[in-house]
């Protein structure tokens, strides 16, 4: 293995204190998902339904026939091992980042850390990295030595740079900044991760759990027509939104030059002029991103890279597990 930095020893070390430290919630979320669709044998009553010809005579509940004169079979649901797929953004703007860890090294070390989880809980762990299209994937597999195997090939898909200094320049020296102007043509140069999608959905096999990690600068249509396909195949879906504080808060002030990292574009402006616009559409982003994975049934969380991962795994995990458990009270 060329780098094995996604599972740096203090990563672990603090990954393990979160294994003992909750427990309960890591091995509630995981178990949680255990839940098979099927019927079967095993120790937790799902539901009653009417006998019907043919059915085993061992699974009639003879204390309801005592009482309605109506013969009634039991159905328990069958535990079985999760499947899990991990899909990793390795589009250019994954290189960004101000702290200790850029986008792409955050989102690495969070999928490390899920696939050592799900590891230990004995699921199969599968890693596929895209940006327009899939690019390296890895089946999943239980085995211990699957973890060197995924953060292979997450080091292998790491952004490299483009060269894109040489662009064009706008120069903003003052004045009001008409943004939609500005920004005119970056919409359309947004990869479309929908065909991406599309083809992962149709990879791996049905009734999967897939937790995407990506910082979503991607056209949200496309998106949103790939998360349907997930979903159509039944698929269980994360989406982990990584992003860098000053993406978010937009703190920067003073003469800045900014250089696109997807398109070939440097903008040299005061940073002051745009904040409240640039504040104002990332709220309307966001809030388009969360509404639009719940209306599709999918879990969606934002990670800053600022916060320490084993807390955020922590807070999701926790959150999850709510989640799981309301969701499995109401279908009872």
């Amino acid at each position: 293995m060329k780098d094995n930095k996604y599972f740096h020893p203090e990563t672990l070390k603090r990954i393990s204190r979160l294994d003992l430290r909750a427990r309960h919630v890591v091995d509630g979320f995981l178990s949680g998902m255990h839940k098979s669709r099927h019927f079967g044998n095993s120790v937790e009553f799902r539901q009653h339904r009417q006998y019907a010809a043919g059915d085993d005579l061992r699974s009639v509940d003879w204390k309801i026939w005592a009482k309605q004169d109506k013969l009634y079979v039991k159905q328990y649901e069958v535990d079985t091992n999760m499947r899990v797929t991990l899909l990793v953004d390795v589009s250019q703007s994954m290189r960004f980042g101000d702290g200790a860890m850029n986008k792409y090294e955050y989102a690495c070390t969070a999928a490390a850390s899920l696939a050592y989880l799900a590891i230990k809980q004995q699921d199969a762990i599968g890693c596929i990295t895209f940006d327009k299209e899939a690019k390296s994937v890895l089946p999943s597999k239980m085995k211990q030595s699957h973890l060197a195997a995924i953060s292979e090939v997450m080091f292998r898909s790491n952004p490299s740079e483009l060269g894109l200094r040489s662009g064009v320049s706008v120069e903003v020296n003052g004045g009001k900044v008409e943004l939609s102007e500005l920004l005119a043509n970056i919409k359309g140069s947004q990869p479309d991760i929908g065909d991406a999608m599309r083809e992962v959905a149709e990879t791996i096999r049905a009734n999967s759990l897939v937790i995407i990690l990506s910082d979503l600068l991607m056209q949200r249509d496309g998106f949103f027509k790939g998360l349907r396909y997930l979903r159509s195949r039944n698929h269980d879906v994360m989406v982990l939104h990584i992003m860098d504080d000053v993406e978010i808060d937009f703190t920067l002030g003073g003469p800045t030059r900014f250089e696109g990292l997807e398109i070939p574009v440097q903008i040299r402006c005061d940073p002051r002029m745009l904040r409240e616009g640039y504040i104002a559409a990332v709220k309307e982003y966001l809030d388009e991103l969360q509404q639009g994975c719940s209306k599709l049934m999918c879990d969606y969380s934002l990670f800053r890279t600022s916060v320490p991962l084993d807390a955020a795994i922590a807070a999701y995990l926790s959150r999850r597990n709510t989640l799981v458990r309301s969701l499995t009270a109401v279908r009872r």
